[in-house]
């Protein structure tokens, strides 16, 4: 299958603003792309792109005083298949974990493993272990959180989510990162495009998703904890820590968002 995705996201800034942006897609999926990745800039300014150290894409602008736009377009093909499940994915003992996996064992930013390490060894320390272990901190995280937009605060870490049950997919994420982490199992922060593709209406207003990978048997696998089941179409942007690592826009300077819109669809023949 095809899929059309991108976002405008619009600023007034009253100073020239430095900022940097992960608006394209991560390196992985570029021999999916169809054509090139369109990053528009209105006003237009320089751009430059360099990899972080997660091996991201991202751009590097500074925004004059005014108004700034900032528009992306894609085209992807896609198998067309819901995430892949390897239920008899083995979870690798502490001491047997490649040297950079420890990375993703440690507290960051928003997967605050310090405040939640025993709730998690009560909740998940015991019994099986791998694959049905992740699954059993989704379908925790899942029945804790009550998803709502008007939930949404972007300084809400993972402690805070499990104790306010509510949020938003990055809560989600965040929680079930964290809960990983404290059990030993690698995690890691994920964000990209993810549309209705294969589900039943209703729709939500559309906005950039976030999910999580462990490290599983030699290799990363995707899981959800806000949707919960294989979805169909997810187009990777960036992954890292937690949401400070990818977030779509950093602003080094005050600035206000005043639009925002993303779309991701399957394109029809």
């Amino acid at each position: 299958m095809r899929i059309s995705a991108g976002c405008q996201i619009v600023y007034d800034c009253p100073q020239p603003t430095p900022m940097l942006l992960m608006v394209n897609p991560h390196p992985s999926r570029a021999p999916d792309l169809i054509g090139l990745h369109q990053v528009r800039i209105d006003p237009p300014v320089p751009m430059r792109d360099y990899a972080d150290s997660f091996g991201n894409t991202c751009t590097r602008i500074v925004a004059p005083p005014g108004r700034l736009a900032i528009s992306t377009r894609l085209q992807m093909t896609d198998s067309g298949m819901p995430d892949a499940i390897a239920p008899a994915a083995w979870q690798h003992r502490l001491e047997d974990l490649p040297d950079e996996m420890l990375i993703y064992l440690l507290g960051s930013r928003y997967c605050d493993t310090d405040r939640l390490s025993d709730i998690a060894w009560s909740l998940f320390g015991q019994g099986v272990t791998g694959w049905a272990r992740v699954q059993a901190i989704c379908d925790y995280v899942h029945e804790r959180i009550a998803f709502g937009y008007e939930h949404a605060r972007p300084t809400r870490t993972a402690s805070e989510a499990y104790n306010e049950r509510r949020g938003v997919c990055r809560d989600y994420a965040h929680l079930a990162v964290t809960l990983c982490r404290c059990v030993n199992i690698p995690a890691r922060y994920c964000t990209g495009f993810l549309g209705d593709i294969g589900m039943p209406p209703p729709y939500g207003p559309m906005d950039f998703a976030a999910w999580f990978e462990v490290y599983l048997e030699n290799r990363w696998h995707t899981f959800d904890a806000r949707n919960n089941i294989p979805r169909i179409g997810r187009i990777l942007m960036a992954r890292g820590r937690d949401a400070t690592d990818v977030a779509i826009v950093t602003t080094f300077g005050p600035c206000t968002l005043s639009g925002f819109s993303v779309f991701t669809d399957e394109v029809v023949s």
